[in-house]
């Protein structure tokens, strides 16, 4: 524990150099754990979309490949900037806190030596805001956080580690000190008021989505490009390998359905340990459920890829018990999919029951056997909530009309120090 409130308080220490007096305006937008792909994809259509609307924005990421260059170009106007801080490859959230001062000190030196002077840091997820917390004291920059998880209710039943007490204290101090806490969803924002504190400014705006990529593609014309039969009955979960996403409960709810259909199981991040593991006992569920020849498991689904697989599926199953990220159900109905979700979190504010797919009670694998029931078996039905669903996400997770209301937030609290 004395190491972790070490590092805590290590940068107090770190003397800063005044910013560049001619220096460019920029925005920097902080996403340490790299691997987090949908996190990832929340700051990178951010970033796009800001720069669209004439920003320039600076994405930094903490390097995970030797090979990647420093500095990328992802669109004019917006850089994706790769720090090193520890050795590049992929790091548990332990190892990660430890690596906090020197992503910080690289922070510090690319700063110090670029052209540009950063007006507002906006932080993602605890580990980024440790970071955005210490640059706040030290450059006197507005912050805006966005929690993305919250550390008190993702891990609510298990024991309290030094790691653990580390991200409580941050999540508190980022709550109590940013300018503004970005909550995703109103669930999220009464999550904060009552886990973590009633002060704090906290302003809801959804998350957004390039909805270009997904725009509703023939399921026809996806299945040839994936060689998926015409006739199979598809039902998809894209995402992480975690206990908490609720794909032991999809086991159970397809065993329950006769075995005319193809569930594909879809990882959409680089593989962590804990992911293996999982994946490890979800594989012998499989086996021990019967689903062996039915069951396809993709170990990283290309990005490319993506939306022809939601195009594809007849249903999409977002079945978490606790759900920290929603992109998946929003991305489905982008692409004209049906979803069956959770209600549990975010989920109950992104998908509307009865209208775009349907919400279900966590952890039941008969009402969730049931709904699949429902919407593989009615295809007029099902086609009719893919259609309303991208209509929704056009109307209220569109990346360049979330980008507007957080374009909007920065400039009213750069204002402010002004």
């Amino acid at each position: 524990m004395k190491q972790t409130v070490d590092n805590v308080n290590r940068i107090k220490t770190t003397q800063l150099l005044p910013p560049s007096q001619t220096a460019k305006l920029t925005y920097a937008l902080i996403s340490v754990d790299d691997d987090r792909c949908e996190q990832n994809t929340y700051v990178r259509s951010l970033g796009l979309a800001l720069a669209q609307r004439g920003c320039q924005v600076d994405i930094f990421i903490r390097r995970q490949d030797p090979d990647r260059s420093a500095v990328i170009e992802h669109a004019p106007g917006c850089r994706i900037i790769a720090l090193t801080a520890g050795s590049p490859r992929l790091m548990s959230q332990a190892e990660l806190f430890e690596h906090l001062p020197a992503f910080l000190e690289a922070w510090l030196a690319f700063q110090r030596s670029s052209d540009r002077h950063y007006t507002l840091i906006h932080t993602n997820y605890w580990l980024s805001g440790w970071v955005g917390l210490q640059i706040k004291s030290r450059l006197k920059l507005p912050l805006v956080h966005t929690y993305h998880s919250i550390g008190s209710i993702e891990y609510s039943e298990e024991p309290i580690s030094d790691l653990m007490s580390a991200r409580l204290v941050v999540e508190w101090t980022c709550l109590q000190e940013a300018d503004c806490v970005v909550a995703t969803t109103p669930q999220e924002k009464i999550d904060l008021r009552w886990s973590i504190s009633r002060r704090g400014k906290i302003r809801v705006i959804p998350y957004g989505i390039d909805v270009r990529p997904f725009s509703p593609l023939a399921k026809q014309k996806a299945r040839q490009q994936l060689s998926i039969s015409p006739e199979t009955k598809t039902i998809l979960y894209v995402g992480r390998f975690d206990c908490r996403r609720g794909i032991e409960t999809l086991i159970k709810g397809c065993a329950q359905l006769p075995k005319r259909f193809q569930l594909y199981l879809a990882n959409r991040s680089e593989p962590s340990c804990t992911d293996e593991c999982e994946q490890k006992r979800i594989r012998a569920l499989v086996w021990e459920w019967g689903l062996e020849s039915v069951t396809t498991f993709i170990d990283r689904i290309p990005q490319q890829q993506l939306s022809a697989y939601y195009a594809a599926a007849d249903v999409c199953v977002v079945p978490s018990s606790y759900e920290p990220f929603e992109l998946a159900s929003i991305e489905a109905m982008a692409a004209g999919t049906p979803v069956i979700a959770s209600y549990a979190g975010r989920l109950q504010h992104t998908v509307v029951h009865g209208e775009t797919g349907l919400l279900i009670p966590p952890d039941n694998p008969e009402a969730l056997a049931y709904a699949l029931w429902a919407v593989l078996s009615n295809s007029k039905l099902a086609q009719a909530w893919g259609e309303a669903g991208s209509k929704r996400v056009r109307l209220h997770f569109n990346s360049s009309k979330v980008a507007a209301r957080i374009h909007q937030l920065y400039q009213s609290l750069t204002q402010i120090y002004q």
